[in-house]
């Protein structure tokens, strides 16, 4: 995009930043991912005064210190495309907080300009701003807006335009704050050695250099190292400090830096910028009396476990009703394509390759709506934010952080969720080892896909004990996933854990609108990433359980039993109407001799049979359909697959038909109860109403509880479906982490699998 003036918008998370850029660009804006990573790189277009002005949409930050992508990639966006102007907008309730961001842009020198947004907030919770005095100051442009109406981000662009004018062509003016007699003779030498060797100084202030070293900022000593010899001995510098700083004070130089810039900040604050009415100032805000509740020790977690339960309940109990409507839909295309088509492959393609494929995908559209729903209220009430709080001391024990609670949760961490929205959620984590490690164990939680088999195989074999066991399956799925992370994090993905300070946002009253499009984006999201995709895995599937077909000979042998059965059938009507007319013959039929199997009866050729009856000889060809059917999936590609996998599988309980399931398992979750289904020649079954399959694996000796309870935990914690492989390489930014995971969590589910299979079979044999 070419413009004239070149603007920056920086701001913290949540501060109304992304909507003062949408206000100034409206569509004339441009989205897409900077090179490598996967933050957005969002620019737009507006024109003020006449002027047309390039907006670049900076990721949220809390600082410019690179301890995440976010940061690296805002600080990169400032040095080296050198925007005109930067306006830093703050939330004018927590200007302190907010004020920290800003201090490290003066101090990087480039021209600044504040937006006190959300003043309105601010102004009802007592607080009161002297903007001019607070812009005396600082030096720099400062104006009060509300972004979300609109008000003040006018005259708060051209005042930024204005003072970057004032600043054009002139270099760069650095803050210069004191940082204690411990550290500033330490910046003093490191400056002058900078200076001295041009070290980084062609887009670094020096001072700004010696601080990220002392910060131990590591994106910073990267660039240095291939700068030069000087980097070892800064690098060196800063590492003595340390160990004075820890010796003395018992802290470390981030934490000293901090201090006083927050300091500097107070300072500007006590100054008359900052006042509270004296009435409020004696009261909670609404928020902290709230959070005393919430956040309790002992309410907090309790309140917090309730609130999920009822998300859980909520979903379940009213997306029954949406979900049926689904699939009354698919199944009423089913029968329109089955009527429309003739028999052949490509009916069958389309029917059981495409619609059912689909229709299994979108079955779960509702619930995972809705869950949705709820959960976008939650994050905008601003309530998640105090889940993941209560959750950091705990997921730090494992690796993790606070908020990694998030992705979890999204996942399935209360059932029903999807792993693919699950793993992009962990871009809110600063930490590239933390977030690392929670891309590579949320796919262990109960996501929606999984509950079709774990209901499935539980009103089987665990009937009496439904609620229990699907409890302990969402238990074992968190558990893996903490205890994996903390194994992670011990050896693959070793690392101190980042500092970060977590933000509360106070409550707010979620907006209908708002809770709409966060619900509309990521359910969009799920249908288009995982649907599409669902949609080519089943064609395939379908060929490899369709390919290669029976040869000649062996469905020759199928049509001679038919035959057979069918001259029977004659002969027996034949007599019938003989002997006892045609009123009778429907009867004699019914009571001929048999062997005929359990199956749905047909309508015999000229008759009705007996409605109460099944017709023995209908039976029998239905038996001899099955098992050419039967005969010819064990033929076919993905039958063979299943057969040779069966010597290793054999020791979880998995026999070939299962084998089939699972293989096609990998590429979507959603495909192993219509593949079973398959795999007992029932035709495509129903993911949500498997109740023929339940019959026929109740019947099969093979399946026990040990082994329903052996495939339950393979199922719940092997490899990802294919659509959350490639979320995995998206957001790792590396097909390797994606592999890894892969071929790691279907070596852990399948020990575990094997474990619970021998244990429990030894157990119901008495030891």
């Amino acid at each position: 995009m070419s413009a004239n003036v070149i603007v920056a918008l920086a701001g913290n998370p949540n501060s109304g930043k992304t909507t003062a850029f949408n206000e100034y660009t409206g569509s004339r804006q441009h989205v897409g991912n900077y090179p490598g990573i996967t933050v957005e790189k969002k620019e737009g277009i507006a024109r003020v005064d006449g002027r047309e002005v390039r907006v670049v949409d900076l990721p949220g930050t809390y600082s410019l210190t690179a301890y995440t992508q976010e940061e690296v990639v805002a600080r990169r966006v400032l040095v080296e495309d050198r925007p005109d102007v930067v306006i830093d907008v703050l939330n004018a309730g927590a200007l302190e907080r907010n004020l920290y961001l800003a201090v490290q842009l003066m101090e990087l020198g480039i021209p600044v300009a504040l937006g006190l947004n959300m003043i309105d907030e601010a102004r009802k919770q007592g607080l009161r701003i002297d903007v001019a005095r607070l812009s005396q100051l600082l030096g720099l442009p400062v104006v009060e807006t509300v972004a979300r109406t609109g008000e003040g981000l006018k005259d708060l662009m051209s005042a930024a335009i204005a003072h970057g004018d004032a600043r054009r062509g002139t270099p760069w003016k650095p803050l210069e704050i004191s940082y204690g007699p411990d550290l500033d003779p330490v910046i003093a030498r490191m400056v002058e050695r900078i200076e001295a060797a041009r070290f980084l100084t062609d887009k670094y202030p020096a001072r700004w250099v010696a601080l990220k070293y002392l910060e131990s900022d590591e994106d910073m000593r990267t660039l240095g190292r291939a700068a030069g010899p000087l980097s070892a001995e800064l690098e060196a510098m800063a590492a003595e400090v340390a160990r004075h700083l820890d010796a003395t004070l018992n802290s470390y130089p981030e934490a000293v830096i901090a201090d006083y810039r927050y300091g500097y900040i107070s300072g500007v604050l006590r100054q008359g910028v900052l006042t509270r009415h004296d009435e409020l100032s004696q009261r909670l805000a609404a928020s902290d009396r709230m959070d005393r509740v919430l956040t309790n020790r002992v309410l907090g977690p309790v309140i917090m476990l309730a609130i999920l339960y009822g998300i859980y309940e909520v979903t379940f109990a009213i997306g029954e009703y949406p979900m049926g409507w689904v699939e009354a839909f698919f199944g009423w295309l089913n029968e329109t394509a089955s009527a429309a088509l003739p028999d052949g492959l490509l009916k069958s393609l389309v029917v059981s390759g495409i619609i059912d494929g689909v229709g299994g995908v979108m079955g779960f559209v509702p619930l995972i709506m809705l869950m949705f729903m709820m959960i976008a209220f939650l994050e905008d009430s601003g309530y998640m934010a105090r889940v993941a709080y209560m959750l950091d001391r705990v997921f730090r024990m494992f690796g993790l952080h606070g908020c990694s609670v998030m992705p979890y949760i999204v996942s399935g961490g209360i059932a029903g969720g999807c792993a693919v929205p699950g793993v992009m959620a962990a871009r809110t984590l600063r930490s590239p080892r933390e977030r690392l490690a929670t891309i590579l164990t949320a796919p262990f939680m109960t996501c929606g896909a999984k509950l079709p088999v774990f209901i499935l195989f539980v009103g089987v074999f665990f009937a009496e004990q439904q609620a229990q066991a699907m409890f302990a399956l969402t238990l074992l799925g968190w558990g893996m996933a903490l205890i994996v992370a903390r194994l992670l994090r011990s050896t693959v993905i070793k690392g101190e854990s980042t500092p970060f300070v977590m933000e509360l946002p106070p409550y707010r009253l979620p907006t209908l609108r708002g809770i709409l499009i966060h619900t509309w984006e990521r359910t969009w999201q799920y249908i288009k990433k995982a649907g599409t995709v669902i949609l080519a895995i089943s064609i395939l599937l379908w060929a490899a359980m369709t390919f290669p077909q029976l040869p000649e000979d062996k469905t020759a042998a199928f049509e001679e039993q038919r035959a057979a059965i069918t001259a029977q059938k004659e002969a027996v009507e034949a007599a019938a109407q003989q002997e006892a007319g045609p009123e009778a013959s429907g009867e004699a039929v019914a009571e001929a001799p048999a062997g005929a199997a359990d199956a749905p009866a047909g309508e015999p050729a000229g008759e009705e049979a007996d409605d109460e009856e099944e017709n023995p000889f209908d039976a029998q060809l239905a038996a001899i359909d099955a098992a050419e059917a039967a005969a010819g999936l064990e033929y076919s590609i993905a039958g063979r697959v299943g057969v040779a996998l069966e010597s290793v599988t054999r020791v979880a309980g998995f026999d070939w038909r299962t084998n089939i399931a699972l293989v096609g398992g990998f590429a979507a979750k959603e495909v192993i109860v219509s593949t079973l289904g398959t795999a007992y020649s029932l035709g495509e079954v129903d993911a949500e109403d498997a109740a023929p399959l339940a019959e026929q694996i109740k019947a099969d000796p093979h399946w026990t509880p040990a082994a329903a309870a052996a495939l339950m935990v393979f199922v719940l914690l092997y490899a990802p479906c294919f659509v959350t492989v490639v979320a995995i390489k998206q957001e790792s930014g590396s097909w390797g982490w994606a592999i890894f995971s892969t071929v790691f969590s279907t070596i852990l589910a399948f020990g575990l699998a094997v474990a619970v299979y021998q244990i429990g079979t030894s157990m119901m044999s008495g030891g």
